[in-house]
């Protein structure tokens, strides 16, 4: 399913003037607070009439001002969770969850015994939501969304509200849908690592304008668009499969850039990752370093160097079939002669790479 989306709206000291495209898979709106990303959802949901607009959901209207067309939002079949789960506090889980069963348009939709076991809330289903944590409570809500079978997901910074702990637990189910019921989903955050893990495309947005959007593994990659997403975030998305788990607790990746030496991956051999590298944790050395303790040691060529008007430069590399970023001062990028094309060693310590990091897919 694709999304195609053009909105105008002001409210008093905002002004929101944006254009993209949502393709099949995780889109996810990328911005600091109060750079218009869930004016955009709601808009698309159905719960904001902009000033002028278009939506459309493969070839049906949801949305054109120009024609008069704006359809409520039970006649857009998106389902929306919040960053407060609002469930019903009087009902149990599974009666919050046969809640958006029943508000499920005829045709096939994915079963509650499906939804139960991918979300992981089978030993939930007898309590209130006054019972559960924040992230079980986020999981039910997410659940009750699809059994209301939407053509749809969007979510509004789903874990905003919870610790970090919370997050951790958390992801991995969002990954499980994404990978297992391929709904389309429409995520708004503010979190890189989440965006990272997360998202097939991403729609950079700034002050109520898209500044960028693409590919998520490329948008994330380019040293133009870093500044937007915050140079001390800046990396880079590789694809990886895990090759083998060694018995002193290191496990090795086959990825896009090369092999790559992490810490413990709880996954079989086989499994399918993206990683996260960030350009701060990258060393470069013209020639192979010899007698060091980081594992990964991978060739690689200079494609292009960003430099700011600081002391920094952000570095674009060409590693094997992948792409990383490097962030060295330009002091070291002059000493080392850096210039596109030149031929170097990108050096990343196995213990650099944070779990939240590492996720399924790829």
């Amino acid at each position: 399913m694709t999304l195609q989306i053009a909105l105008r709206h002001r409210f008093a000291g905002f002004a929101l003037d944006v254009a993209f495209d949502a393709p099949p898979g995780v889109t996810a709106l990328f911005g600091r607070s109060g750079s218009g990303k869930t004016t955009v959802i709601n808009a698309v949901a159905g719960l904001l009439r902009p000033d002028t607009g278009k939506v459309t959901s493969d070839g049906l209207v949801l949305l054109d001002t120009a024609q008069g067309v704006n359809l409520p939002p039970h006649r857009r079949r998106i389902g929306y969770v919040f960053q407060d789960a609002r469930l019903f506090p009087h009902l149990t889980v599974r009666q919050n969850l046969l809640y958006g069963r029943w508000f499920a348009p005829g045709g096939p939709g994915v079963g509650l015994d499906r939804i139960v076991d991918l979300l992981g809330i089978g030993p939930l289903l007898s309590r209130r939501p006054g019972a559960l944590s924040g992230g079980e409570r986020q999981r039910v809500a997410i659940g009750r969304a699809i059994l209301a079978n939407p053509r749809l997901l969007a979510l509004d910074e789903p874990l905003a509200a919870l610790d970090e702990a919370r997050k951790a637990e958390i992801l991995p189910y969002l990954e499980r849908l994404r990978d297992e019921v391929h709904l389309p989903i429409l995520y708004v955050s503010h979190a890189i690592a989440e965006v990272a893990r997360l998202a097939d495309t991403v729609v950079l947005m700034e002050a109520g304008r898209v500044t960028a959007a693409g590919p998520a593994a490329a948008l994330l990659s380019d040293p133009e668009t870093a500044p937007g997403l915050g140079l001390r975030e800046a990396g880079a998305v590789l694809s990886a499969r895990v090759s083998v788990q060694d018995d002193d607790g290191l496990t090795l990746l086959d990825s896009t850039a090369g092999p790559l030496w992490l810490p413990r991956v709880a996954a079989p051999p086989g499994t399918r990752l993206r990683i996260r590298i960030l350009a701060q944790d990258v060393m470069l050395a013209t020639v192979r370093p010899m007698g060091i303790s980081a594992l990964n040691i991978l060739p690689a060529t200079v494609r292009d160097i960003r430099q700011g008007d600081g002391p920094g430069a952000l570095v674009r590399l060409d590693a094997g079939d992948g792409v990383l970023l490097a962030r060295v001062t330009r002091r070291s990028a002059l000493a080392l002669q850096l210039a596109p094309g030149r031929p170097v060693f990108a050096i990343l310590k196995a213990v650099s790479v944070a779990q939240e990091n590492v996720g399924a897919g790829g």
